[in-house]
């Protein structure tokens, strides 16, 4: 699972050569490439831990990393923080495990494009314009020809994949009020150490059940580090190259590779229609975020 922060403010204003945003474009895509190598990776040991297996690893090895990057000033922090951190770390649990699962129904492409609508759908939602509700318009298609509905469709997956969108859309929303008061990544830290704590019980009672082969728990740990590690790093360089709305823009390439990803490292070829779906998806994200763009340089 994929966890990309949103910015609202565009940073387009500040000057920018060529090269700094040639560094930034290929930083982002680094970025999304190696999230969605870390979600191959992570699906590739299901057989052996599950996706609940794989989310614990992920939880625990994402607090033991972003703790001491972060390092959090505890006795700083207010009651509205904690809340806030707390409700961060349960959305970090929901949004992955229902990612994974969905992963596991539905393939690498299908599942990060249904999780991709959580943060278009607050883009749309912010702008209100026609333009935006078009764009709106054709996301929604592009999800019916994505999804296909019919006998035979998992629609209990679908389900689970719009449950993990809805919880990266109050990702977004949680970090952007916990970046008003907590410099640095100090709130993401200790919304990890909480997550952390919270599923310490969780995978001793599930490996307890499910005696993991190593194999499977290296997996998971590249998985954690490739996924949560590596994107926090590189997008706060990413930030300070490229404006904010070019570095949401570029986040409309996550489907495309975790297409790709998932027909090289696990085999999962797309239909037709489930191609179109994405892209008209991805299409929506590119007309709203780049027309959004334009009006705020104007």
């Amino acid at each position: 699972m994929t966890t990309q922060r949103m910015h609202l403010q565009d940073g387009s204003q500040r000057p920018r050569g060529p090269s700094a945003l040639s560094r930034g474009v290929a930083l982002t895509q680094v970025a999304s490439l190696g999230n969605q190598l870390g979600a191959a990776t992570g699906a590739l040991a299901f057989p052996a831990i599950g996706p609940v297996g794989v989310v614990a690893v992920r939880q625990l090895v994402a607090a033991a990393v972003l703790m001491p990057v972060g390092r959090p000033k505890f006795r700083a922090m207010k009651r509205s923080d904690w809340l806030a951190v707390t409700a961060l770390a349960l959305v970090f649990s929901i949004m992955n495990t229902s990612v994974y699962i969905t992963i596991e129904r539905l393939g690498l492409g299908l599942a990060i494009t249904l999780e991709f609508l959580g943060p278009l759908a607050l883009v749309i939602l912010s702008a209100r314009r026609v333009i935006d509700l078009f764009g709106g318009l054709i996301a929604v298609v592009g999800v019916v020809v994505l999804v296909n509905p019919g006998p035979t469709s998992d629609l209990l997956g679908v389900a689970v994949g719009l449950v993990s969108a809805a919880a990266w859309a109050a990702y977004i929303l949680l970090n952007r009020r916990i970046g008003q008061t907590l410099p640095g990544m100090q709130g993401v830290a200790t919304a990890s150490l909480i997550s952390g704590v919270i599923w310490i019980p969780l995978a001793i009672a599930w490996f307890a059940a499910h005696p993991p082969p190593l194999w499977a728990l290296g997996l998971a740990v590249i998985c954690a580090l490739a996924s949560s590690v590596l994107p926090f790093s590189i997008d706060v360089v990413a930030l300070r190259l490229l404006p904010a709305s070019l570095f949401s823009t570029l986040q409309s390439m996550h489907p495309l590779w975790a297409a790709v990803v998932g027909l090289v490292l696990l085999g999962q070829q797309l239909t037709a229609h489930e191609l179109i779906g994405i892209g008209l998806v991805v299409a929506s994200n590119v007309l709203v975020t780049s027309t959004n763009a334009v009006r705020v340089r104007r």
